[in-house]
């Protein structure tokens, strides 16, 4: 399984979906599932049980993972959404935006 070359809170444009054209930022990265839950993006209604921290329970709406082929990384220099390419100098891994060549890390 290839690695994912996006990160929690990484600017992303969602290209795909419901929420399509939407631009936010990612809350929670999970790598093992290649899914990103974005805020304000997949929102899900769930039901909630009862707990001490929420006695009334209920209706909640929470954002859900989206797949990570569903999101583009959005350049912070050029402000595009870009694909992402590896360059490795000093033996670290630095993303690199495929559109302008700036340095994403």
């Amino acid at each position: 399984m290839a690695g994912m070359n996006i990160k929690k809170g990484d600017k992303v444009l969602v290209i795909s979906g419901k929420d399509r054209g939407t631009e936010s930022t990612v809350l929670r990265a999970l790598p093992a599932k290649q899914r990103v839950v974005v805020e304000k993006c997949g929102i899900v209604t769930k039901a909630m049980r009862p707990t001490q921290a929420n006695p009334q329970g209920g209706l909640t709406k929470v954002e859900a993972p989206i797949h990570v082929s569903n999101v583009m990384l959005v350049c912070p220099k050029c402000g595009k959404a870009t694909r992402v390419s590896i360059k490795r100098e000093d033996k670290k891994k630095i993303r690199v935006c495929k559109k302008c060549g700036a340095d994403i890390d």
